[in-house]
């Protein structure tokens, strides 16, 4: 049986523990092992995580099968003044869940939450080398723009802003 289940900061090593067999393997050729440690250790924190819950109202959600969690994402509105646009900051899947629609679950619970906030545009940023903008572009998301972010210590971010319209 398929759940999926609103996050909280309880839920914070269940997110480490997906994070860390999901990256390495998923970025270390895209990024290199380099910026994959320093990206986990920015982003992936505890205390990162923590800010991301309780102080930027990040909504986590996390999917499980038979008790066992194999996914998660979190979503929030862009901005106080554009609650109509909501941003897709994560959506991890195990790599030996892939193409079960499980991603396209997340998708669609997040895509319902919106909607009770009156929300019409789901935003994200891919990796520009990421093969989930195949998936993206499946279920609907158009490439808007790309952007290089620099994270700090030398690394950037050299993405493709995508948005899906309800």
């Amino acid at each position: 049986m398929i759940e999926i289940k609103n996050a909280t900061t309880s839920d914070i090593e269940i997110i480490r523990q997906l994070t860390f067999r999901i990256w390495p393997p998923t970025y270390s050729e895209i990024v290199g092992e380099e910026q994959v440690a320093f990206m986990l250790e920015l982003i992936y924190s505890p205390a990162a995580l923590k800010n991301q819950i309780e102080n930027l109202q990040h909504r986590f959600i996390i999917i499980y099968e038979h008790g066992e969690a194999f996914g998660f994402a979190s979503y929030s509105p862009k901005s106080a003044e554009q609650q109509n646009v909501f941003r897709l900051h994560k959506l991890y899947v195990l790599t030996d869940q892939h193409g079960k629609g499980f991603g396209k679950k997340l998708i669609d619970h997040i895509i319902a939450d919106m909607k009770l906030s009156n929300a019409t545009i789901l935003e994200l940023n891919v990796n520009r080398q990421n093969p989930a903008i195949s998936f993206y572009k499946k279920i609907g998301f158009e490439i808007k723009y790309s952007e290089d972010i620099d994270i700090g210590n030398g690394y950037f971010m050299n993405d493709y802003v995508m948005g899906f319209r309800i």
